[in-house]
């Protein structure tokens, strides 16, 4: 029998009854036998919301503009929706018996844990509410503990891959470990996240293929834990093969949450050294890995999957593939003008030394390997996609697309990464 806790938060009955049950609370709140609440509070409530969720839009989308891609209208809806509920209860305190304020208060609330589920619904971040709940469980093992240096490794025979050497031992943990670590390099990160699969637990020791994985911008490496679900979903992969399954570490390429070095050596930051120098080095040094370039993946959701490509072509003697999830078509603060006039000083030539459709267009990468996801209903990057994906093929890639039946979230990355592991374990030597 299906847990409550496991019932979708992005489709179905939750989202709708949530949403339904905003309509009735802001109905509520802002009906009121009184004409001076009718003709006076009431539309100047709703005026001042309005007007405020406009200019933070103007100033978020034109001034400030910390993402590439315009705020989403829906959220900015029930960003209104929200601030009218908790102002009408406000102004509702000032008169009514206790229940009755207490009760409007209570549909305040109501209304802005339904703008949450709405809002989660739309980026796809929690699928459910047993993976809302794990935000306040901690079940991470410091790095020393779950990775300690290996006593004996498996010895792959030249012309074999692991899958061929490899048995399930009998002391085969049920689940691997996530762990933290910082990682010094020339960008000043946030610390790693990294997933240790359970053959990774055992003696004597395989040394695994690496993803070193990215999400989006703003975003954060336990995005890919909380929306990504990689520790769900990669024990699940690895109990059906005898406990294989890549090591995952989710670099930070960003620095902050707001920032964006664009995954480029400039002023805004050394992100391109950071994550084609210093993470390989410190993962092959760190922990017990496969370290032919065939055995490393780059990948990314979105800003990260733009990374992904970036690097695919700016360091393909470090990575043989990628997994790009909905790509940008070329690393952007927010239009080309923009991007090369604060990046670049205004020079266009530095931008297409190093942005991927340029070098794609002058280069080949036959010994590259990579898997471009899009969402179909995706307005903002599908077209984008299939243009990177293009671009890829043209320049002798072995490329692959995928195009998934959602928009640019959280869903179509889980699926758009999980999808892809029999293609890269395949690769990867993980299976034969």
């Amino acid at each position: 029998m299906l847990s409550p806790l496991d019932l979708s938060l992005i489709n179905g009955p939750i989202p709708q009854v949530s949403t339904a049950a905003a309509a009735l609370a802001l109905t509520y709140l802002a009906i009121r036998k009184d004409r001076t609440w009718l003709v006076r509070v009431l539309p100047v409530v709703v005026l001042s919301c309005a007007l405020f969720v406009t200019g933070l839009t103007l100033v978020i989308n034109h001034l400030w503009k910390p993402w590439p891609e315009p705020l989403p209208v829906v959220l900015m809806v029930w960003l209104g929706a929200a601030l009218v509920a908790v102002a009408l209860a406000v102004a509702r305190l000032r008169s009514g018996r206790w229940y009755g304020r207490t009760f409007g208060v209570l549909l305040a609330l109501g209304v802005l844990t339904s703008a949450a589920v709405a809002t989660n619904a739309h980026f796809g971040q929690y699928p459910n509410t047993r993976s809302v709940l794990d935000i306040f469980r901690n079940d991470r093992v410091a790095l020393n503990e779950a990775a300690p240096p290996p006593s004996t490794v498996v010895e792959v025979p030249a012309g074999k891959t692991l899958a061929d050497v490899w048995t399930r031992p009998a002391n085969l943990p049920d689940k691997g470990t996530v762990s933290e670590a910082d990682i010094p390099g020339a960008l000043k990160a946030r610390p790693a996240w990294v997933y240790l699969p359970p053959a990774y637990h055992v003696t004597p020791r395989p040394r695994l293929p690496v993803i070193v994985l990215m999400a989006g911008q703003p975003g954060s490496p336990r995005d890919w834990f909380d929306g990504g679900r990689i520790l769900d979903n990669l024990d699940a992969y690895a109990r059906t093969h005898d406990g294989l399954a890549p090591i995952v570490v989710v670099a930070d390429q960003l620095g902050s949450t707001t920032a964006n070095p664009l995954c480029l050596d400039s002023k805004l930051g050394q992100a391109e050294t950071y994550l084609a120098r210093d993470v390989p080095a410190w993962v092959k040094q760190r922990l017990t890995v496969d370290e032919r370039r065939e055995a490393w993946t780059v990948a990314g959701f979105s800003q990260g999957a733009t990374c992904s490509v970036q690097l695919a072509v700016r360091a393909p003697d470090v990575y043989g593939n990628f997994i790009a999830l909905a790509p940008q078509g070329e690393p952007s603060l927010s239009t080309r003008q923009e991007t090369v006039k604060t990046v670049f000083d205004g020079d266009e030539s530095a931008f297409t030394r190093i942005n991927p459709m340029d070098i794609l267009a002058r280069q080949r990468f036959p010994k590259t390997a990579g898997v471009i996801v899009a969402g179909r209903d995706d307005p903002m990057y599908r077209k984008a996609d299939a243009e990177v994906f293009e671009a890829c093929r043209k320049a002798g890639m072995d490329v692959r697309w995928k195009e998934l039946p959602s928009g640019h979230d959280w869903t179509m990355a889980r699926e758009g990464l999980f999808g892809s592991l029999p293609w890269l374990a395949a690769r990867t030597g993980l299976a034969r």
